[in-house]
C-alpha cells in the first residue's frame, strides 16, 4: 500500500491563513469548515491526514495565536453554550478598532490610506483568497473589506519553522545556543513543547534533556540550523506547555523591574507605556532579559533614561558608546 504523501506547509503561513479566515466573518466558522477550506489544513486533509491529527493541529494553532495576543472567540449553541460540537470560531474585529480619542492629521491619513492600499492589494496569498472563496461558497457571510487588519504574526527567526515542525511531530531537537557573556555557544538537546511569543520575541519552551529541567530559549540566540532527531516523545507532554512557558516568562519579568524616565510624546513613550506602570520618578517596566531590553532601550537614544537597575543602565550606556564610536562621534 503506498504511503500517504507528505505535505509541507510553512506553519507561519497556516497561522496567517487561519487569522484571515477567523477575521473574515462576524458569525464565526466551524472547525470542520476551517479544516476543509483553510490552506495548511486543507492540503493535509487531502494528503490523508486523520481528522484527529488535524483537530490537534488546530488546537495547537489556536494556542499559538492566543499566545500572540490574538483573541479567538468560541461561540457555542445558544440553547446549550457548553455543547461545543458545532462551535464556531472567530477573531472579533472590534478588538482591532482604534480608540475614539485617537486622531490623525491629514498627512498621516494620507500615509495610512497609501499603506492600506498596498496591504489590500498584496496582503492575501492566493491560498488565503481561495480559502475565502470556498467559505463564501458554503453560504457563510464574509465581511468586506476584511483586509486592513494586518495580523501581527512575526516569524522572522530562522529557527521557527524547524522547531514548529518538530513540535508537531513530537521529535527531540538539537541546536547551538549562544548566550551573551558566555565564552562560546553550547549545544542544547531538548524536547520542544511550545513556541511562545513574549514582548514581540519568539521563544521555544521545552525540556532540556541534559539539564533534566524545563527551559525557555530565545530563538534569536539559536546559532545555525536546528537539527531534528529521530528520537520522539509523548505528544501528551505538549498539553498546556504554551501556558507554562508564558507563565515562566511572566514570572521572570515580574522579578526584573526597570525604573525609566521617558520623554513624553516620543516613540519610546508610546511603546514602553503599553507594558509599564506609573512610578514617582517615571515608569516601571518589567523585562525578561537584560541584554535584549538594553538593545531596545538603546535604540530609543535620548528618549529614555535608565534610573535603575545599574546593570541595565551600564548595558545601555555600553551600546550607546559603541554606536558613537562606530560612527566616529566625539567623546
Amino acid at each position: 500500500m503506498p504511503a500517504t504523501p507528505s505535505v509541507k506547509n510553512p506553519p507561519e503561513e497556516r497561522l496567517v491563513n487561519l487569522v484571515v479566515a477567523l477575521m473574515a466573518t462576524e458569525q464565526g466558522i466551524t472547525k470542520d469548515t476551517i479544516l476543509g477550506n483553510v490552506s495548511g489544513y486543507r492540503e493535509q486533509a487531502e494528503a490523508g491526514a486523520s481528522k484527529d491529527a488535524l483537530e490537534k493541529m488546530f488546537e495547537r494553532d489556536k494556542e499559538s495565536l492566543r499566545g500572540l495576543g490574538i483573541p479567538i472567540e468560541t461561540i457555542g449553541d445558544w440553547a446549550d453554550p457548553d455543547d461545543l460540537r458545532e462551535a464556531r470560531y472567530r477573531v472579533p474585529t472590534a478588538e482591532y478598532e482604534l480608540p475614539d480619542d485617537i486622531t490623525f492629521t491629514p498627512a498621516e491619513l494620507a500615509l495610512l490610506n497609501l499603506a492600506g492600499g498596498v496591504w489590500s492589494e498584496s496582503s492575501l496569498s492566493d491560498d488565503a483568497r481561495t480559502g475565502l472563496r470556498k467559505i463564501r461558497a458554503l453560504g457563510i457571510v464574509v465581511d468586506e473589506p476584511i483586509i486592513g487588519f494586518s495580523p501581527r504574526v512575526s516569524v522572522t527567526d530562522p529557527a521557527f519553522p524547524a522547531l514548529q515542525q518538530a513540535i508537531e511531530r513530537s521529535r527531540v531537537v538539537r541546536f547551538t545556543y549562544l548566550k551573551p557573556g558566555e565564552s562560546g555557544a553550547r549545544v542544547r538537546r531538548i524536547r520542544p513543547l511550545a513556541l511562545v511569543e513574549y514582548e514581540a520575541r519568539w521563544h521555544v519552551f521545552g525540556f532540556d534533556l541534559d539539564m533534566q529541567a524545563d527551559r525557555t530559549f530565545l530563538l534569536s540566540r539559536v546559532v545555525g540550523d536546528v537539527e531534528t532527531t529521530r528520537e520522539s516523545f509523548d505528544p501528551a507532554l505538549r498539553e498546556g506547555a504554551g501556558e507554562r512557558g508564558l507563565a515562566g516568562l511572566e514570572e521572570l519579568a515580574a522579578r526584573s523591574i526597570a525604573l525609566l524616565e521617558v520623554n513624553p510624546g516620543t516613540e519610546a513613550s508610546l511603546r514602553l507605556s503599553r507594558r509599564a506602570s506609573p512610578a514617582e520618578q517615571g515608569i516601571h517596566v518589567p523585562y525578561v532579559d537584560v541584554h535584549v531590553f538594553a538593545d531596545e532601550l538603546a535604540s530609543y537614544g535620548p528618549e529614555v533614561r535608565v534610573v535603575e537597575p545599574s546593570d541595565l543602565r551600564d548595558q545601555v550606556i555600553a551600546r550607546l558608546r559603541a554606536a558613537r564610536d562606530l560612527n566616529g562621534g566625539a567623546a
